[in-house]
Protein backbone atom coordinates (compact mmCIF):
# COMPACT_ATOMS: atom_id res chain seq x y z
CA UNK A 1 0.00 0.00 0.00
CA UNK A 2 1.16 3.15 -1.07
CA UNK A 3 1.33 6.05 1.84
CA UNK A 4 -1.23 8.08 -0.60
CA UNK A 5 -3.54 5.10 -0.07
CA UNK A 6 -2.58 4.53 3.43
CA UNK A 7 -3.40 8.01 3.74
CA UNK A 8 -7.15 8.03 1.77
CA UNK A 9 -7.35 4.68 3.71
CA UNK A 10 -7.69 6.78 7.15
CA UNK A 11 -10.51 9.28 5.70
CA UNK A 12 -14.16 9.45 7.26
CA UNK A 13 -15.49 12.47 5.24
CA UNK A 14 -14.23 14.44 2.25
CA UNK A 15 -15.91 17.76 0.92
CA UNK A 16 -14.80 18.76 -2.32
CA UNK A 17 -16.14 22.18 -3.59
CA UNK A 18 -19.49 22.22 -1.71
CA UNK A 19 -22.00 24.84 -2.89
CA UNK A 20 -24.93 25.41 -1.73
CA UNK A 21 -27.71 28.00 -2.29
CA UNK A 22 -31.64 29.20 -1.67
CA UNK A 23 -32.53 31.41 -4.47
CA UNK A 24 -29.74 34.17 -4.20
CA UNK A 25 -28.95 33.24 -0.64
CA UNK A 26 -25.69 31.53 -1.53
CA UNK A 27 -25.28 29.71 1.78
CA UNK A 28 -22.30 26.99 1.05
CA UNK A 29 -19.31 28.54 -0.86
CA UNK A 30 -16.39 26.47 -1.73
CA UNK A 31 -16.28 24.11 1.17
CA UNK A 32 -13.47 21.52 1.20
CA UNK A 33 -12.89 19.72 4.53
CA UNK A 34 -11.05 16.76 5.25
CA UNK A 35 -12.39 14.21 8.60
CA UNK A 36 -10.32 11.52 9.27
CA UNK A 37 -11.73 8.40 10.82
CA UNK A 38 -12.07 8.65 14.51
CA UNK A 39 -11.66 12.73 14.65
CA UNK A 40 -14.13 14.85 16.49
CA UNK A 41 -14.64 18.31 14.42
CA UNK A 42 -16.42 21.13 16.01
CA UNK A 43 -17.88 23.78 13.48
CA UNK A 44 -18.36 27.30 14.88
CA UNK A 45 -19.35 30.31 13.24
CA UNK A 46 -21.80 33.59 13.78
CA UNK A 47 -25.66 32.83 12.54
CA UNK A 48 -26.36 32.19 9.50
CA UNK A 49 -22.61 31.53 8.39
CA UNK A 50 -23.62 27.92 7.22
CA UNK A 51 -22.95 25.44 9.85
CA UNK A 52 -26.32 23.73 10.02
CA UNK A 53 -27.07 23.43 6.29
CA UNK A 54 -23.22 22.32 5.90
CA UNK A 55 -24.25 19.38 8.70
CA UNK A 56 -27.68 18.90 6.33
CA UNK A 57 -25.68 18.35 3.23
CA UNK A 58 -23.37 15.59 4.96
CA UNK A 59 -26.49 13.96 6.42
CA UNK A 60 -28.42 14.27 2.65
CA UNK A 61 -31.34 15.79 4.37
CA UNK A 62 -30.22 18.60 1.81
CA UNK A 63 -28.75 18.38 -1.97
CA UNK A 64 -25.72 20.26 -2.63
CA UNK A 65 -25.93 22.62 -6.00
CA UNK A 66 -22.58 21.22 -6.91
CA UNK A 67 -19.40 19.63 -5.68
CA UNK A 68 -18.29 16.38 -4.29
CA UNK A 69 -19.00 14.20 -0.83
CA UNK A 70 -17.16 11.35 -0.25
CA UNK A 71 -18.27 8.75 2.53
CA UNK A 72 -15.69 6.28 3.86
CA UNK A 73 -14.40 5.96 0.48
CA UNK A 74 -17.75 6.45 -1.41
CA UNK A 75 -19.62 9.43 -3.42
CA UNK A 76 -22.83 9.79 -1.54
CA UNK A 77 -24.36 12.43 -3.27
CA UNK A 78 -27.28 10.64 -4.76
CA UNK A 79 -27.20 8.56 -1.62
CA UNK A 80 -30.47 8.46 0.62
CA UNK A 81 -29.92 9.60 3.98
CA UNK A 82 -30.39 6.06 5.46
CA UNK A 83 -27.91 4.63 2.92
CA UNK A 84 -25.39 6.82 4.37
CA UNK A 85 -25.00 5.72 7.69
CA UNK A 86 -24.46 8.87 9.64
CA UNK A 87 -26.67 10.03 12.49
CA UNK A 88 -27.72 13.54 13.19
CA UNK A 89 -28.37 14.71 16.78
CA UNK A 90 -30.43 18.04 16.33
CA UNK A 91 -31.07 20.82 18.88
CA UNK A 92 -34.37 20.32 19.66
CA UNK A 93 -34.95 17.02 21.01
CA UNK A 94 -37.54 15.55 18.67
CA UNK A 95 -38.77 12.39 20.55
CA UNK A 96 -42.18 10.97 20.05
CA UNK A 97 -44.43 11.71 23.07
CA UNK A 98 -46.73 8.98 23.38
CA UNK A 99 -43.97 6.44 23.49
CA UNK A 100 -41.68 4.73 26.00
CA UNK A 101 -37.97 6.00 26.08
CA UNK A 102 -37.70 2.01 25.20
CA UNK A 103 -39.71 2.31 22.09
CA UNK A 104 -38.26 5.79 20.79
CA UNK A 105 -34.76 4.01 20.50
CA UNK A 106 -36.25 0.89 19.23
CA UNK A 107 -37.85 3.14 16.37
CA UNK A 108 -35.35 3.39 13.87
CA UNK A 109 -34.14 -0.49 14.34
CA UNK A 110 -37.58 -1.32 13.84
CA UNK A 111 -37.72 0.16 10.66
CA UNK A 112 -34.14 -1.34 9.88
CA UNK A 113 -35.73 -5.12 9.79
CA UNK A 114 -33.22 -6.00 12.94
CA UNK A 115 -34.46 -9.16 14.72
CA UNK A 116 -36.00 -8.83 18.35
CA UNK A 117 -32.75 -10.15 20.22
CA UNK A 118 -30.43 -7.25 18.34
CA UNK A 119 -32.82 -4.33 18.93
CA UNK A 120 -32.92 -5.49 22.96
CA UNK A 121 -29.51 -6.24 22.96
CA UNK A 122 -28.30 -2.50 21.37
CA UNK A 123 -30.99 -0.47 23.54
CA UNK A 124 -29.66 -2.79 26.68
CA UNK A 125 -25.89 -1.65 25.46
CA UNK A 126 -26.91 1.49 24.38
CA UNK A 127 -29.33 2.78 27.72
CA UNK A 128 -25.87 1.47 30.14
CA UNK A 129 -24.09 3.84 27.99
CA UNK A 130 -26.11 6.73 29.03
CA UNK A 131 -26.99 5.97 32.37
CA UNK A 132 -30.82 5.23 30.84
CA UNK A 133 -31.67 1.83 32.18
CA UNK A 134 -33.59 3.06 34.94
CA UNK A 135 -35.94 5.13 32.75
CA UNK A 136 -36.84 2.98 29.66
CA UNK A 137 -40.66 2.60 30.70
CA UNK A 138 -40.76 5.86 30.78
CA UNK A 139 -42.45 8.79 28.29
CA UNK A 140 -40.07 11.96 27.10
CA UNK A 141 -42.94 14.54 29.55
CA UNK A 142 -41.90 12.44 32.60
CA UNK A 143 -37.95 13.21 32.20
CA UNK A 144 -35.83 16.52 32.46
CA UNK A 145 -34.25 18.18 30.47
CA UNK A 146 -30.64 16.48 30.39
CA UNK A 147 -32.67 12.84 30.60
CA UNK A 148 -34.34 14.15 27.30
CA UNK A 149 -31.34 14.96 25.80
CA UNK A 150 -29.72 11.79 26.65
CA UNK A 151 -32.64 9.45 24.84
CA UNK A 152 -32.10 11.66 21.94
CA UNK A 153 -28.78 11.20 22.08
CA UNK A 154 -28.84 7.15 22.39
CA UNK A 155 -31.58 7.09 19.41
CA UNK A 156 -28.09 8.06 17.72
CA UNK A 157 -25.87 5.95 19.17
CA UNK A 158 -28.15 2.97 19.27
CA UNK A 159 -27.90 2.57 15.32
CA UNK A 160 -24.39 2.23 15.54
CA UNK A 161 -23.91 5.02 12.82
CA UNK A 162 -20.64 5.18 10.88
CA UNK A 163 -20.32 8.95 11.81
CA UNK A 164 -22.54 11.34 13.95
CA UNK A 165 -23.42 14.67 12.98
CA UNK A 166 -24.26 16.84 16.38
CA UNK A 167 -26.27 19.98 16.11
CA UNK A 168 -26.56 22.33 18.99
CA UNK A 169 -27.32 19.20 20.79
CA UNK A 170 -26.54 20.98 24.13
CA UNK A 171 -28.26 24.44 23.52
CA UNK A 172 -31.07 23.84 25.65
CA UNK A 173 -29.51 22.92 29.02
CA UNK A 174 -28.37 24.59 31.64
CA UNK A 175 -25.14 25.39 32.26
CA UNK A 176 -24.53 22.31 34.86
CA UNK A 177 -26.52 19.56 32.96
CA UNK A 178 -24.51 21.18 29.48
CA UNK A 179 -20.68 20.14 31.37
CA UNK A 180 -22.10 16.72 32.06
CA UNK A 181 -23.38 16.09 29.00
CA UNK A 182 -20.74 17.48 27.47
CA UNK A 183 -17.92 14.53 29.61
CA UNK A 184 -20.47 12.20 28.31
CA UNK A 185 -20.33 12.98 24.56
CA UNK A 186 -16.23 12.91 25.13
CA UNK A 187 -16.16 9.86 26.80
CA UNK A 188 -18.53 7.97 24.27
CA UNK A 189 -16.22 9.03 21.25
CA UNK A 190 -13.37 7.74 23.46
CA UNK A 191 -14.86 4.61 23.58
CA UNK A 192 -16.81 3.98 20.38
CA UNK A 193 -14.30 6.19 18.18
CA UNK A 194 -16.54 6.86 15.92
CA UNK A 195 -15.99 10.56 13.97
CA UNK A 196 -18.33 13.55 15.12
CA UNK A 197 -19.01 16.92 13.55
CA UNK A 198 -20.67 18.78 16.48
CA UNK A 199 -22.49 22.44 15.35
CA UNK A 200 -22.04 24.73 18.66
CA UNK A 201 -22.38 28.68 19.35
CA UNK A 202 -20.48 27.65 23.01
CA UNK A 203 -16.71 28.15 23.16
CA UNK A 204 -16.27 26.17 26.18
CA UNK A 205 -17.56 22.64 24.03
CA UNK A 206 -15.80 23.87 20.82
CA UNK A 207 -12.34 24.31 23.03
CA UNK A 208 -12.78 21.31 25.24
CA UNK A 209 -14.16 18.61 22.84
CA UNK A 210 -12.35 19.19 19.63
CA UNK A 211 -9.48 17.73 18.00
CA UNK A 212 -9.64 20.59 15.10
CA UNK A 213 -11.96 23.41 14.90
CA UNK A 214 -13.46 24.41 11.85
CA UNK A 215 -14.34 28.20 12.09
CA UNK A 216 -17.16 29.73 9.32
CA UNK A 217 -18.47 33.02 7.83
CA UNK A 218 -20.62 33.95 5.29
CA UNK A 219 -20.39 30.34 4.24
CA UNK A 220 -17.15 29.69 3.74
CA UNK A 221 -14.59 28.36 5.92
CA UNK A 222 -12.00 30.71 7.39
CA UNK A 223 -9.72 28.07 9.11
CA UNK A 224 -9.02 24.89 10.60
CA UNK A 225 -6.63 24.07 13.01
CA UNK A 226 -6.53 23.02 16.58
CA UNK A 227 -8.12 24.39 19.42
CA UNK A 228 -4.63 26.18 20.87
CA UNK A 229 -3.64 26.39 17.24
CA UNK A 230 -6.93 28.63 16.54
CA UNK A 231 -6.36 30.58 19.58
CA UNK A 232 -2.28 31.77 19.66
CA UNK A 233 -2.10 31.51 15.72
CA UNK A 234 -5.50 32.96 13.87
CA UNK A 235 -5.29 33.16 10.26
CA UNK A 236 -6.90 36.46 10.28
CA UNK A 237 -9.22 39.15 12.43
CA UNK A 238 -12.02 37.45 12.20
CA UNK A 239 -11.24 34.17 13.39
CA UNK A 240 -8.98 35.96 16.10
CA UNK A 241 -11.99 38.10 17.22
CA UNK A 242 -14.37 34.74 17.07
CA UNK A 243 -12.26 32.40 18.97
CA UNK A 244 -11.78 32.92 22.38
CA UNK A 245 -14.14 34.36 25.75
CA UNK A 246 -13.26 37.10 26.28
CA UNK A 247 -12.51 37.95 23.19
CA UNK A 248 -9.16 39.10 21.69
CA UNK A 249 -8.61 43.32 21.86
CA UNK A 250 -7.80 45.02 18.62
CA UNK A 251 -5.50 47.81 19.25
CA UNK A 252 -5.46 50.13 16.35
CA UNK A 253 -1.93 51.78 15.52
CA UNK A 254 -2.91 55.09 15.84
CA UNK A 255 -2.76 53.87 19.64
CA UNK A 256 0.83 52.20 19.23
CA UNK A 257 3.23 54.69 16.88
CA UNK A 258 5.72 52.35 16.79
CA UNK A 259 3.61 49.13 15.60
CA UNK A 260 4.28 48.07 11.72
CA UNK A 261 1.33 46.50 11.86
CA UNK A 262 -1.92 47.99 11.14
CA UNK A 263 -4.00 46.61 14.10
CA UNK A 264 -2.28 44.42 17.16
CA UNK A 265 -4.48 41.61 18.54
CA UNK A 266 -4.10 40.78 22.25
CA UNK A 267 -5.88 38.52 24.55
CA UNK A 268 -7.03 39.79 28.06
CA UNK A 269 -4.75 37.97 30.32
CA UNK A 270 -1.61 39.02 28.03
CA UNK A 271 -2.44 42.60 29.19
CA UNK A 272 -1.52 44.22 32.64
CA UNK A 273 -1.36 47.21 34.49
CA UNK A 274 2.13 49.20 34.62
CA UNK A 275 2.67 52.63 35.48
CA UNK A 276 4.29 53.31 32.29
CA UNK A 277 2.56 51.61 29.42
CA UNK A 278 1.77 52.70 26.43
CA UNK A 279 -2.19 52.46 26.59
CA UNK A 280 -3.66 55.37 29.02
CA UNK A 281 -7.55 55.04 29.49
CA UNK A 282 -9.96 54.83 32.53
CA UNK A 283 -12.17 51.69 34.14
CA UNK A 284 -15.59 51.95 32.52
CA UNK A 285 -16.59 48.63 34.48
CA UNK A 286 -15.30 45.41 36.29
CA UNK A 287 -16.77 41.67 36.65
CA UNK A 288 -15.71 39.88 40.06
CA UNK A 289 -15.37 36.39 38.40
CA UNK A 290 -13.92 34.76 41.80
CA UNK A 291 -10.69 33.62 40.14
CA UNK A 292 -10.60 36.49 37.97
CA UNK A 293 -11.05 39.98 37.77
CA UNK A 294 -12.29 41.20 34.05
CA UNK A 295 -11.87 44.85 33.56
CA UNK A 296 -13.44 46.81 30.65
CA UNK A 297 -11.46 49.99 29.50
CA UNK A 298 -11.79 53.14 27.76
CA UNK A 299 -8.30 54.08 25.62
CA UNK A 300 -9.95 56.64 23.25
CA UNK A 301 -10.52 54.24 20.51
CA UNK A 302 -13.89 52.71 19.04
CA UNK A 303 -13.65 49.33 21.04
CA UNK A 304 -12.79 49.09 24.44
CA UNK A 305 -10.15 46.45 25.96
CA UNK A 306 -10.55 43.78 28.18
CA UNK A 307 -8.32 43.07 31.11
CA UNK A 308 -8.16 39.28 32.35
CA UNK A 309 -6.26 39.36 35.81
CA UNK A 310 -6.09 36.83 38.15
CA UNK A 311 -7.46 36.98 41.57
CA UNK A 312 -10.31 38.99 43.22
CA UNK A 313 -9.01 42.94 42.74
CA UNK A 314 -11.35 46.12 43.07
CA UNK A 315 -11.86 48.93 40.60
CA UNK A 316 -14.19 52.27 40.70
CA UNK A 317 -15.75 53.50 37.18
CA UNK A 318 -13.73 56.26 36.16
CA UNK A 319 -10.21 55.05 37.59
CA UNK A 320 -7.42 55.90 35.49
CA UNK A 321 -5.37 52.97 34.50
CA UNK A 322 -2.20 52.40 32.11
CA UNK A 323 -1.85 48.97 30.57
CA UNK A 324 1.12 47.47 28.93
CA UNK A 325 0.75 44.04 26.68
CA UNK A 326 3.20 40.59 26.26
CA UNK A 327 4.73 41.66 23.02
CA UNK A 328 5.88 38.14 22.23
CA UNK A 329 2.12 37.07 23.02
CA UNK A 330 0.50 39.57 20.57
CA UNK A 331 -0.74 38.79 16.96
CA UNK A 332 -0.29 41.14 14.22
CA UNK A 333 -2.74 42.53 11.13
CA UNK A 334 -2.28 43.70 7.95
CA UNK A 335 -4.82 46.39 6.78
CA UNK A 336 -6.79 43.65 5.13
CA UNK A 337 -7.10 42.23 8.50
CA UNK A 338 -4.77 38.72 7.41
CA UNK A 339 -2.33 38.39 10.19
CA UNK A 340 1.32 39.13 9.50
CA UNK A 341 3.68 36.01 10.01
CA UNK A 342 6.82 36.57 11.09
CA UNK A 343 9.61 34.03 9.47
CA UNK A 344 10.78 32.69 12.65
CA UNK A 345 6.79 31.88 13.99
CA UNK A 346 5.42 30.65 10.85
Amino acid sequence: MTGAEANASQIALRLTDIQKSYGDNHVLRDVNLTVAKGEFIVIVGPSGCGKTTLLRVIAGLEMPDAGEIVLFDEIVNEMSPAQRGVAMVFQSYALYPHLTVYKNLEFALDLAGLSREEIRNRITETARALSLTDYLGRKPSELSGGQRQRVALGRALVRQPRMFLFDEPLSNLDAGLRMNTRIEIADLHRTLHTPILYVTHDQTEAMTLADRIVVMRQGRIEQVGAPLELYNKPNNRFVAGFIGSPAMNFIDRDLLPSAEAACVGVRPEHLFIADDGPLSGKVLHHERLGTDTHVIVDVGAPEHLTVRLVGQQEFTRGDPITLDFAVEKAVFFDATGKRIVEPDAA
